[in-house]
């Protein structure tokens, strides 16, 4: 009947908005993107995640891993840690406050000779300590180092002296040498001993090095002055003095040193310093 048909032909109308509505995607499925430059691991995972659309649970909590870029990777190599202790600098040290000078509660004289007096001290020292001391007071001393450096600056000639000391019971090589004049000059000191026990005079003259010999016990100050541009001259030393003199190189003065056979500390002071000075000017 045609009334039939189409009724028919309707339903199939009907249903067929049904079957369109079965095959539509599910519409909450997340899209995941693998980062770039990221690491294999997380790359990994967003490929699981593709491969489950069907787990909500999964892919949220997949989806909120990011790995991190480079540039936040070197930022965070750069930071310091939170727990990590700073170390401070050392500070200076301070200055040492016992630089003053002892107070001097008696001096007696108990010896007075022609070369130097013996003294014996009660004084409070710096750091508040009494206490008695015996010290040989002399007016000071010049040592002079007489260079001859006109055939080689490198290895210039040196003045030195032989003579007899009776405190050391042997012949010693020294360097000319002598104690100065109540007030006498420093410079002009050295000068006139130069002279009395060489006959040398100088043109050149300046201070190399001041130092003590003994301070324990020995209050004399030995000032070194360097003797350059030689005049020979005639001697005239002390009727005391028994003095043989002559030059040496500088390099055989130190090979006597470091055999031993120079034994003199004024000596060895300003040999040694006047060969390392000498040493640094030519390497510049």
């Amino acid at each position: 009947m045609p009334g039939k048909k189409k009724s028919v032909k309707n339903a199939a109308v009907e249903e067929k908005p049904k079957s369109t509505e079965a095959k539509k995607k599910p519409a909450a499925k997340a899209k995941v993107e693998a980062p770039k430059g990221g690491s294999s691991k997380a790359a990994k995972a967003v490929k699981n995640v593709k491969a489950n659309p069907g787990s909500k649970k999964k892919t949220k909590a997949k989806a909120q891993i990011e790995p991190a870029t480079k540039a936040e990777i070197k930022n965070e190599s750069r930071a310091e840690p939170k727990s990590k202790v700073k170390i401070k600098k050392a500070a200076k040290p301070e200055a040492d406050s016992r630089t003053g000078v002892a107070q001097l509660l008696s001096s007696e004289v108990v010896y007075q000779g022609p070369l130097f007096r013996v003294l014996h001290d009660k004084l409070v020292e710096p750091d508040g300590t009494a206490n008695e001391r015996d010290v040989i007071r002399h007016n000071g001393s010049v040592v002079i180092l007489a260079i001859d450096s006109s055939k080689s600056k490198k290895d210039p000639w040196i003045v030195v002296e032989r003579q007899y000391r009776h405190a050391a019971n042997q012949y010693l090589w020294e360097l000319p040498a002598g104690k100065l004049d109540p007030g006498e000059d420093a410079l002009a000191g050295a000068q006139r001993e130069l002279s009395e026990e060489t006959g040398y005079k100088a043109k050149k003259w300046k201070p190399l090095v001041e130092y003590y010999a003994s301070p324990g016990f020995l209050g004399e100050s030995m000032k070194v002055f360097l003797a350059e541009g030689l005049v020979a001259g005639d001697a005239h030393p002390e009727e005391d003095e028994h003095i043989e003199f002559r030059l040496v190189k500088l390099s055989e003065v130190i090979k006597m040193i470091d055999k031993g056979a120079i034994l003199d500390g004024k000596t060895l002071t300003s040999v040694l310093l006047y060969a390392r000075k000498l040493s640094g000017k030519h390497k510049k």
